[in-house]
């Protein structure tokens, strides 16, 4: 595994702080040495360049909204025998990338795609899903948290997530990388759907996890309120145009844009759009829908990059566990903060006498951070409460990330 070259490319447009942070977590891998791509417009290109592993990194400026040139622009400069992607406001576990790309060691491996964290930092967004022909996903049942090959459902492909997945360069190439013509959304959907045509391997990956706060954007406004959906509704028509039978498509889109009006009025009911909104955004998705039916497939990426595969120093020290309740808070960051500006790994628990539902958060300078109730939930399903004491409920939990976080289990 210490010969294989990886290379992580995280494309960044609008969020230099997210990409600060992103980037520290990448700094604290519990992985051989790797090279740290960024793609990004100034204020982020600015954010790499300051950052402390900033003379390591390899930076792309790009400042165009399309997200499938861009990745391939960090194709074109990515050394790596093995490519991994990374959202700009996604914040990987320090185990992330040595689950990910372990599986390459199989040469049948042709791509692999971890599990994503949601907003509270435990729940799920995404695990193990398919998508089909016509855009949907399809859920699938992949218990346990060992890597496997899954093969796809009958015409359909498993689902890697451009916030979190890895692919052989080589397969890459072949496929000609991102269609540049979906401009923002459904770009790794199309390029999963490609690579399961081909017949190869892709490999789920449960304990290669990241954190995806899903940040505001120039598409997205706070709370996740879309600002517009007219590239959603271009790509989505687009995909539908590559992938679905001519004469199943009209239904498709309107099945896709009846989701989108599901999800706006549930904002509309949340207090954080009004009906005005949901009219204007579901217009644009029309409008980019006629859009994205025209056009046509564009050239991605030949499979050629230029530069020296160039790695970011790593550090083999284990992570210092660090708990506490809520008076002792301001102490235990200050001591966390203290091991990392020192080149280490710190997990805070900070654990309050109450039922408060858990949240985990890698705060700045660039520690974990679990916070909540001694008797309160942590992961959702779990009972509403549980009477245990400090001491138990630290153990739980520890032993709960202990995978994912690189924590010595005892």
């Amino acid at each position: 595994m210490g010969a294989r070259r990886v290379s992580v490319i995280i494309v960044s447009r609008g969020r230099p702080n997210e990409l600060a942070l992103a980037l520290t977590a990448l700094g604290q891998q519990l992985h051989p040495p790797f090279e740290i791509v960024v793609v990004a417009d100034p204020a982020g290109i600015r954010a790499a360049q300051s950052h402390r592993l900033g003379r390591y990194l390899r930076t792309v400026p790009f400042d165009k909204p399309n997200i499938a040139a861009a990745r391939n622009a960090g194709l074109r400069t990515a050394g790596g025998d093995i490519i991994a992607f990374l959202d700009d406001d996604a914040y990987a576990e320090p185990t992330w990338l040595a689950h990910l790309t372990a599986p390459f060691d199989d040469p049948a491996v042709a791509a692999t795609g971890g599990y994503v964290r949601g907003r509270n930092g435990i729940s799920f967004q995404w695990r193990a899903r398919a998508i089909d022909v016509f855009g949907q996903h399809h859920d699938l049942d992949q218990p346990g948290d060992t890597a496997r090959i899954v093969p796809p459902p009958p015409g359909m492909a498993i689902r890697t997530e451009g916030t979190n997945c890895a692919y052989r360069r080589a397969v890459l190439a072949a496929l000609g990388g991102f269609d540049p013509a979906f401009r923002f959304f459904m770009d790794d959907a199309d390029l999963t759907l490609r690579l399961a045509q081909t017949g190869a391997a892709t490999c789920l990956v449960p304990l290669a996890q990241v954190v995806h706060v899903m940040a505001p954007s120039e598409v997205r406004a706070q709370r996740r309120v879309p600002r517009t959906l007219y590239e959603i509704g271009a790509s989505i028509a687009y995909y539908l145009s590559r992938h679905a039978p001519k004469e199943q498509r009209t239904k498709a889109l309107a099945d896709l844009r009846a989701a989108e009006r599901k999800r706006l009025i549930r904002h509309m009911v949340w207090g954080n759009c009004v009906p005005g909104d949901v009219d204007r955004l579901l217009a644009g998705f029309d409008a980019g829908a006629k859009d994205g039916a025209g056009r046509e497939t564009q050239t991605g990426w030949d499979g050629q990059s230029v530069g020296e595969f160039q790695t970011i120093p790593t550090t083999d020290s284990e992570t210092v566990i660090l708990s506490g309740r809520p008076w002792q808070a301001r102490a235990l960051r200050d001591t966390a903060t203290k091991l990392v500006n020192n080149g280490g790994r710190s997990s805070l628990f900070v654990l309050s006498p109450s039922t408060l539902f858990h949240k985990v958060q890698f705060r700045a300078p660039g520690y974990w951070c679990q916070s909540g109730g001694i008797f309160g939930r942590s992961v959702r399903s779990e009972r509403l409460i549980s009477m245990l004491s400090f001491q138990k409920r630290l153990e739980l939990e520890t032993a709960r990330v202990a995978k994912i976080r690189g924590l010595a289990q005892t």
